[in-house]
């Protein structure tokens, strides 16, 4: 299922030629380990967005028992995938209340063609909108050995990195205490396997925003500082309020 559901077809036509404003969308785009969450949450605080998580908007949707919720449910209670155009009404819903009238930073969101369609196809319902899509590049050597030695701490799920950003004790969040796991998928077999996927899934959408002028490479390597700064160079240019 491809776009937007009969279900958001129809509050597009209930509503407005426009549903609301919003200055700014930017999109991070990169493999597994290569930073992003870590670098969205950053460029939220930096210029004022919202930083919006499909996997949030899931989850919240499911406690509210939404329609949309209710429907992702009942697909996820059976095993199933959420399909495109229930996570795609989600996203509307999410980008037309206020707080995102300053603009958005998605993370994890589109990963898929259909999906980055679907996600034109919202913008255009905003009276002005600037996209700025961030293709974040790291080498798959460098991100094995990120992700091995990657840790989560289990109460909060603060981030670590046994070679960058170690705690100050062994197996210990630095925050509230609580132990420090490895995520199965962390693993270098396991590793290997989501960059694969992710070039045959993802790597599609480099060339779809680059045929359409949004797309902007980023030195991943380095700490998150030094990749920060890199983001910032090109966000500074690309800033619709200049």
């Amino acid at each position: 299922m491809n776009g937007l559901d009969s279900h958001n077809q129809r509050s597009v036509r209930e509503k407005p030629e426009y549903i609301g404003n919003c200055a700014r969308l930017m999109i991070l785009l990169g493999p597994p380990g290569a930073g992003k969450g870590t670098q969205a949450q950053r460029i939220a605080r930096q210029y004022g967005l919202q930083h919006l998580s499909t996997g949030d908007m899931l989850r919240d949707n499911v406690h509210r028992n939404t329609e949309l919720g209710r429907r992702a449910k009942a697909l996820m209670d059976r095993g199933e995938l959420v399909p495109d155009n229930i996570m795609l009404g989600m996203v509307q819903d999410r980008i037309t209340q206020s707080d995102c009238e300053n603009g958005f930073v998605l993370d994890g969101f589109p990963r898929t063609l259909s999906q980055a369609r679907g996600l034109e196809r919202i913008c255009r319902l905003f009276k002005s909108i600037s996209i700025t899509v961030l293709n974040v590049v790291v080498q798959p050597e460098l991100l094995v050995r990120r992700l091995t030695n990657r840790r989560i701490c289990k109460q909060s799920g603060h981030i670590y990195n046994l070679v960058d950003r170690p705690p100050i004790h062994a197996g210990i969040c630095d925050a509230d205490g609580s132990d420090l796991v490895q995520r199965p998928d962390d693993t270098e077999s396991v590793i290997y396997q989501r960059i694969d996927a992710y070039e045959r899934h993802t790597r599609p959408l480099v060339d779809y925003y680059s045929a359409r002028g949004l797309l902007h490479k980023v030195d991943g390597i380095g700490k998150p500082d030094a990749v920060m700064a890199n983001i910032k160079k090109v966000l500074n240019r690309e800033d619709p309020k200049k």
